[in-house]
């Protein structure tokens, strides 16, 4: 992983509604940029529902032809059954991709060889530049489902299967997604940090008191794999969205308005 090349561009606005909204007049921007220079767009979203507000206001725009985006998205649990309210390929076509008319939406299907589909996925990947990831930063301060301590900031892959960790698992019980530890899956299919950090454009939304410490220590912390999210710092073109609860313990200097 290389040195940091340029801090991150904090955004703070108060309510994750107004949060929603800021990300996604950037996400806009850079799609109307993307698509004047090249005619059309790739992208990756998260899928997590403090991403909820970004693709609400996503869906109510009317500047963006999504006629020329196409979509894949960051990771997927493995052994849920594929009609599982949690998997997050159909969450984000109920979220954003039934919504606005993409060109194609190209989704994680760990079937029952999640190392094949792993490969095959990369492959999808790697037929043409990444120009757009819209992404959330963990409690853990995981990227996608790269957690620490392991997370591999170098990683040779592009994607790949990994295990969860248990601050991970826990936070889908904290957000509604799972009433149980037990029923949330112990392995996942996730992007690597080098292939997120490969795109043109990054736009973080995080959200809400409980990820503050995540979002400082992306901010302040050594780059490495104790916090993931450090490695956007290493990014040119990163801007970070946040609401107040999310900034709680950010420096003032560091700080930007929405």
């Amino acid at each position: 992983m290389p040195s940091p090349t340029s801090a991150l561009d904090v955004r703070v606005t108060t309510t994750p509604e107004e949060t929603g909204r800021a990300a996604a007049a950037a996400v806009a921007e850079a799609l109307r940029s993307t698509l004047a220079r090249k005619g059309s767009a790739r992208v990756v979203f998260a899928a997590a529902p403090s991403q909820l507000p970004l693709l609400t206001a996503l869906r109510g725009r009317d500047d963006i032809d999504w006629t020329r985006v196409t979509a894949f998205h960051m990771d997927e649990y493995i052994g849920l059954a594929p009609d599982a309210p949690q998997r997050f390929g159909p969450w984000l076509r109920r979220a954003l991709f039934d919504h606005v008319p993409l060109a194609d939406a190209l989704l994680i299907d760990p079937g029952p060889q999640p190392g094949k589909a792993a490969r095959g996925y990369a492959r999808l990947l790697d037929e043409g530049p990444l120009d757009l990831v819209c992404l959330g930063i963990g409690v853990n301060g995981h990227l996608a489902f790269n957690d620490p301590p392991v997370a591999d900031l170098d990683d040779p892959l592009d994607v790949k299967v990994v295990e969860l960790d248990g601050a991970c698992r826990r936070q889908q019980v904290d957000d509604d997604c799972f009433e149980a530890l037990e029923q949330v899956p112990t392995h996942a299919v996730t992007l690597t940090v080098p292939r997120l950090l490969r795109a043109e454009r990054l736009v973080g939304t995080v959200l809400g008191r409980r990820k503050s410490a995540a979002v400082r220590d992306a901010v302040c912390a050594p780059v490495g794999a104790a916090c993931p999210a450090t490695a956007l710092r290493t990014h040119p073109r990163c801007t970070l969205h946040v609401d107040t609860g999310a900034a709680a313990l950010l420096p003032e200097e560091v700080v930007h308005g929405g």
